[in-house]
């Protein structure tokens, strides 16, 4: 973890829980498949460096399928069917800023203006969802979430879901602005996130604060 990062969470990999996590992860892929690959574990910390994140969006634990996951919460890599949650992210985003759906599902795009696209658990035993909860990964993305809340230039941090909506107390809502609606899924998003606009919210809480917005519109390539 060679970004600006490192010094932030450093102290976390003297940690036993941190050996402990590693040799736990290590032994899981030695004998069967574990997603993302491992060069992609930390892909949201590479792509959004510390000092320029504006929105912080949270999700639960990788995706189990075989070549879903990369390292971002809801996205997949290009030539993957877009999942059933970012469907509706997509969906919402057309309702919210008129954009059109891209075919494809990767938000890398997001990540390079400084949204911080987090699981809370960063892998996952292939087809077994949240095989790898508890094992240590949730102390280290609270850290993650709690160098994000010492910034002192506003966050938007957008939490989808009861568990999302968990790490609440981890966050200075007098300072940051927080969204919280129903999960994307398609058990709970005609609960309140459908007409959410979290992303013209988003925009609008940066642009309030003197920072510029996210252009959410997705290349269509």
């Amino acid at each position: 973890m060679l970004t600006d990062w490192n010094p932030l969470l450093r102290r976390e990999f003297g940690e036993r829980y941190w050996a402990e996590l590693q040799g736990f992860v290590q032994q899981e892929r030695k004998i069967g498949a574990v997603y993302p690959p491992e060069g992609d574990v930390y892909a949201a910390l590479h792509l959004t460096p510390y000092a320029d994140v504006k929105v912080l969006i949270l999700g639960q634990d990788p995706y189990h399928g075989a070549g879903q996951a990369h390292g971002l919460c809801f996205s997949v890599r290009r030539g993957v069917a877009v999942p059933p949650s970012l469907q509706n992210i997509y969906k919402e985003m057309q309702s919210d800023l008129g954009l059109a759906p891209p075919s494809h599902g990767n938000l890398e795009s997001w990540a390079g203006q400084g949204v911080l696209l987090l699981n809370a658990v960063l892998t996952v035993r292939a087809s077994q969802a949240g095989s790898h909860r508890n094992r240590g990964w949730e102390t280290f993305t609270d850290e993650v979430i709690r160098m994000v809340n010492t910034k002192k230039e506003r966050v938007v941090f957008i939490l989808w879901g009861a568990f999302a909506q968990k790490k609440k107390p981890l966050i200075d809502s007098d300072r940051h602005y927080v969204i919280e609606t129903p999960h994307p899924s398609p058990l709970s998003a005609h609960r309140g996130f459908f007409g959410s606009r979290p992303f013209s919210r988003t925009n609008d809480a940066l642009l309030e604060a003197g920072r510029s917005g996210i252009d959410w519109a997705l290349p269509h390539n």
